[in-house]
């Protein structure tokens, strides 16, 4: 198999943002010999720093052991970082056959082990492995947590991947994935957000699921709703927008409903 050159083309399937950083389609300890699964991990990173602080230490490596650790990185946003098209050190020694250095795909999510996942992130991460069982025509069951193909590995923290690998199925089949229990319980304790509201990681979160449907606010990064009287503007037409096509009322008001709808 050659160097894996379509991972951005794979990664901008999902509808989430993509960065493809510098050099990629050139980086790897040599072309990617087959693909056979997909190994989900957790950074281990730190607990803030931004989106994807641990991305020098993929694309690099460690001291211990040299980069790329992995052909994708998962930001908290939601983003999608392509970092390699070759072979990555992500999973030896495997259990797995499948799931090996030479036979699989790693995705490394930016989570320190012990952090909540932000739902935005996770339903980016199961997009991504369905694009990638569609690219490669595997089956759901061939993606696997670190832990389940390695006896020494704890990651991805959390993560029921018996319910994950349900919704790479649904996605598959053309459905959305049924949101799990604990994930429409998170669902109905998220907050209304008003224009002039903030929040540290919720108008964040709300950011950037309008920016993965195509509705990208001008400002990305900013807690508030409305920095100031521009980003106020942009940001409540792009809810009026985004509410406007699911048939709710256009009052810039981002509530229970949007919550619903945009991780559906």
């Amino acid at each position: 198999m050659p160097w894996l050159t379509r991972l951005a083309i794979v990664a901008r399937r999902t509808g989430f943002p993509v960065i493809e950083v510098a050099g990629w389609k050139t980086r790897g300890h040599g072309p990617q010999p087959e693909v056979q699964g997909i190994v989900c991990h957790h950074t281990a990173g730190p607990a803030g720093g931004g989106d994807y602080p641990s991305l020098a230490v993929v694309r690099d490596g460690r001291r211990d052991l040299p980069g790329p650790l992995s052909q994708y990185g998962l930001g908290r946003s939601g983003t999608i970082y392509v970092i390699a098209a070759g072979r990555c050190w992500h999973n030896a020694p495997s259990t797995s056959p499948l799931h090996d250095n030479s036979s699989s795909i790693g995705i490394e999510a930016e989570n320190n082990g012990r952090q909540p996942w932000p739902v935005v992130q996770l339903l980016a991460y199961q997009r991504l492995c369905a694009e990638l069982c569609r690219e490669f025509g595997l089956p759901a069951s061939r993606v696997k947590a670190h832990r389940e193909v390695n006896t020494g590995k704890p990651d991805p923290h959390s993560i029921d991947m018996t319910d994950f690998r349900m919704a790479v199925a649904r996605l598959l089949a053309g459905r959305a994935p049924a949101l799990p229990n604990w994930t429409e319980e998170l669902v109905d304790k998220l907050p209304t957000l008003r224009p002039g509201d903030e929040h540290p990681r919720h108008v964040k979160t709300m950011r950037w699921l309008l920016g993965a449907r195509g509705y990208t606010p001008a400002e990305m990064w900013s807690t508030t709703y409305g920095k100031d009287a521009a980003d106020r503007r942009n940001l409540t037409a792009k809810v009026n927008a985004f509410k406007e096509a699911e048939g709710l009322a256009q009052d810039g008001v981002w509530g229970d409903a949007c919550w619903k709808a945009a991780l559906s």
